[in-house]
């Protein structure tokens, strides 16, 4: 470990350090409990989102190819 990494790793107590813990595990449960949940709902609300990501990226391709093309 490196003395950077060590002195801020020292300048937490060991309560901090069991609540961060605790805090985290706590919070990645949530997410997920929170993600299963609502993912029926996604599913039917979000459907068909992958094409407006698509034109999105060919939006963004044609304006660089005008770019590159007007720039020569």
């Amino acid at each position: 470990m490196s003395i950077f990494a060590l002195k801020y790793f020292i300048m937490f107590s060991r309560p901090q350090m069991l609540f961060a813990l605790l805090f985290f595990i706590c919070f990645v449960i949530a997410i997920s409990y929170s993600y299963r949940k609502d993912k029926l709902v996604h599913e039917r609300i979000y459907k068909g989102n992958y094409k407006i990501l698509i034109g999105f990226i060919v939006f963004i391709g044609l304006l660089f190819l005008i770019r590159v093309y007007l720039k020569h």
